[in-house]
């Protein structure tokens, strides 16, 4: 027999704790061994424990779930967490996502989708609902549409201008209050971000784009 999944639940609200418990009590591959009521009990509880799942509300007391998450992954990069929230997919799922979550789930969502979801991740799969995964690739596409100067960073882009300009990388570093170094560090980050080989290509690109005056 296999040996069962192992799931922490975090959750501040007893009653839903209880149901997601009874929930999961149903299925023979799964167990319940241990549940807290905040972020910072969570995160306890993770580092005394051996779990293969974190089942983890977003919204918690005293430390919220997309934190305690950051926290989770930096102790434990490859323990999958699974978020579960209240608040729709479009609020918080992609930002949960960036910070680690395997997969993320509505409190609306129905019960077999929860067993579904942590079958998935407890196998080192991501989780979404087609919904999610519907935006996240319209995400893309979007990014993808950028112009690329708008995927650069403030100081980068600072450093874009400025050279396009007509600049020096002295007298931008004196202007941004900044070293020689950090500056040639931007402008090389920015040049290979924006697949641009010289200073000579950057001001053309400033100019075209109108990002000179």
């Amino acid at each position: 027999m296999t040996t069962p999944i192992r799931i922490l639940i975090a959750d501040d609200h007893a009653i839903v704790r209880h149901g997601l418990r009874q929930i999961l009590s149903d299925s023979e591959d799964m167990v319940v061994s241990g549940e807290a009521k905040s972020g910072v009990q969570a995160l306890q509880m993770a580092r005394q424990g051996e779990w293969d799942v974190v089942l983890m509300d977003v919204s918690m007391p005293d430390k919220n779930g997309i934190d305690t998450l950051k926290q989770l992954k930096k102790e434990y990069p490859k323990l999958p967490v699974l978020m579960l929230s209240m608040h729709p997919e479009e609020q918080y799922a992609i930002r949960a996502l960036k910070a680690g979550a395997s997969g993320y789930l509505t409190k609306q969502s129905a019960p077999e989708l929860l067993v579904t979801a942590i079958r998935q991740v407890a196998s080192g799969k991501k989780y979404v609902s087609p919904s999610l995964a519907e935006e996240l690739a319209n995400a893309i596409t979007e990014d993808s549409d950028r112009p690329p100067h708008e995927k650069l960073s403030d100081r980068e882009y600072q450093t874009l201008v400025m050279i396009s300009s007509g600049k020096t990388l002295t007298q931008i570093a004196e202007e941004l209050k900044l070293s020689v170094k950090t500056v040639s560090v931007y402008r090389a980050r920015l040049l290979e971000k924006m697949k641009l080989k010289n200073n000579a290509e950057l001001t053309h690109y400033g100019l075209k784009r109108g990002l000179v005056e």
